[in-house]
């Protein structure tokens, strides 16, 4: 009896043996890295510059008679433009970038005024402008980001002189002004560590902006003495500007992946 209790003892014992062995090893399974992030909070300052287009709905109008003559019409015009600015960022949610911002511009932005009555013709230039505003934005990739903005604008128009139909100096112009208004538009701003080049803090943006000036009644003026022509020109005024920046941010850490 006892022989046999040791033989179906070790029988037992050479089965469990071997469905062990047969057990496969348990896989290793790595743990889930986290997903690239960056730090776009914090102060940046940008400059740069581009190019657009200007559009303008005048209205000619006589006046000191008792039928005054009108016309209606759209002039438009184009130009170049310099740029430099300031900002703020927040990030939050992870993926969202909020922030604030102002910025100046200066250049050639030239736009065509009209006066069929008088046969004149001449050109509004936008010297300098500047703006200050918000912008919301998504992370696309950890280190680029589009966005939109918008805010208030405000800027300085310079003299207006006019020539007549052949060419030559009228003798008229319309005084220089400072109009207010406000903007929308949008962009991507990514970072220039691209092609193996490190450049940690340095970024460049593309933006689209609208701006909408206010309308302005002007008198046309004779140069030298100011006295009114007898003519009257309202308008208002609509860039559309693209322009290219270089942008440094100051605290910029990122991308990096968080350590365990």
């Amino acid at each position: 009896m006892k022989k046999i209790l040791l033989a179906l003892t070790a029988v037992a014992a050479m089965t469990g043996s071997a469905s062990a062995a047969d057990l496969g090893a348990r896989p290793y399974v790595k743990a889930p890295m986290p997903a690239p992030v960056a730090n776009w909070t914090g102060f940046y300052v940008f400059g740069g510059g581009g190019g657009g287009l200007s559009n303008a709905d005048q209205h000619v109008q006589t006046t000191g008679t008792n039928t005054a003559l009108t016309i209606d019409q759209r002039q438009g015009g184009s130009g170049w433009f310099g740029t430099v600015g300031a900002g703020y960022d927040w990030q939050f949610s992870g993926t969202w970038v909020a922030g604030v911002f102002a910025d100046g511009q200066f250049g050639s932005l030239r736009a065509t005024i009209q006066d069929p009555i008088g046969g004149l013709t001449g050109n509004q230039k936008l010297e300098t402008s500047w703006a200050a505003g918000v912008r919301l934005g998504w992370l696309v990739a950890p280190n680029v980001l589009s966005y939109v903005n918008g805010g208030y604008s405000g800027a300085h128009f310079g003299q207006t002189n006019f020539t007549n139909v052949v060419g030559t100096p009228a003798g008229i112009h319309l005084n220089s002004y400072n109009r207010n208004g406000w903007f929308v538009g949008g962009g991507v701003e990514n970072s220039l560590n691209i092609f193996g080049v490190s450049s940690p803090g340095w970024f460049m943006k593309t933006e689209y902006r609208s701006a909408f000036y206010n309308t302005k009644t002007q008198n046309e003026l004779f140069d030298g003495t100011n006295a009114l022509v007898g003519r009257d020109i309202r308008a208002n005024s609509w860039n559309q500007t693209i322009s290219t920046s270089l942008v440094y941010r100051f605290n910029w850490t990122g991308p990096v992946v968080a350590k365990y």
